[in-house]
């Protein structure tokens, strides 16, 4: 039943969200294509301009994992993490998520591909994609395209958010799926 209602919703979701826009701007007189237009060439130039950060993260990212220090990190919070139920499996996509989405979308599918798609393991990774934030490359490129240098508390308020939400993507997982 459950699966059935995401399913349903998840089929409606992205037509009834355009037409909600649509509509919005309709009653507030917006001409919405000419300002999509906008937003979109606006979109083109700040891609343009945080190039330079992405490419600097990649490369961070890319020696990490190469370094082995992942794989360390992973060995040494096993003990930890099992004492909420995640999976050993799971850990480097926690770790990685913050750091790049590519990356552990990357990490997930090679989990998917190994375990299976209905495995828990899977579905926890799954979970998590979704309710994680690439904190990192976020903080590096947005805060890097327009000039600021003193990010105060985001970075400790965003690794929060971060870890609450891989706490909540192991239980809740387990929760309905367990």
């Amino acid at each position: 039943m459950f699966a059935g209602i995401i399913n349903g919703v998840s089929a409606v979701a992205i037509p009834l969200l355009m037409l909600a826009i649509i509509g919005h701007g309709w009653y507030k007189k917006v001409k919405v294509y000419e300002v999509f237009t906008e937003g979109a060439k606006e979109g083109f130039n700040v891609a343009v301009k945080i190039i330079p950060f992405l490419v600097a993260i990649l490369v961070a990212i890319g020696a990490f994992r190469s370094s082995g220090a992942l794989d360390l990190i992973t060995g040494l919070l096993a003990p930890v993490t099992s004492l909420i139920g995640m999976p050993g499996e799971v850990i480097p996509m926690a770790l990685m998520r913050p750091l790049s989405g590519s990356g552990a979308l990357g990490i997930a599918s090679e989990l998917i591909s190994t375990h299976g798609p209905e495995s828990m393991i899977a579905r926890i990774a799954a979970v998590m994609e979704g309710s994680t934030e690439t904190t990192f490359y976020v903080l590096a490129v947005y805060f890097g395209s327009v000039g600021i240098t003193k990010t105060r508390h985001a970075l400790p308020a965003a690794l929060t958010a971060d870890l609450a939400g891989i706490i909540a993507a192991v239980v809740v997982t387990q929760m309905v799926f367990g």
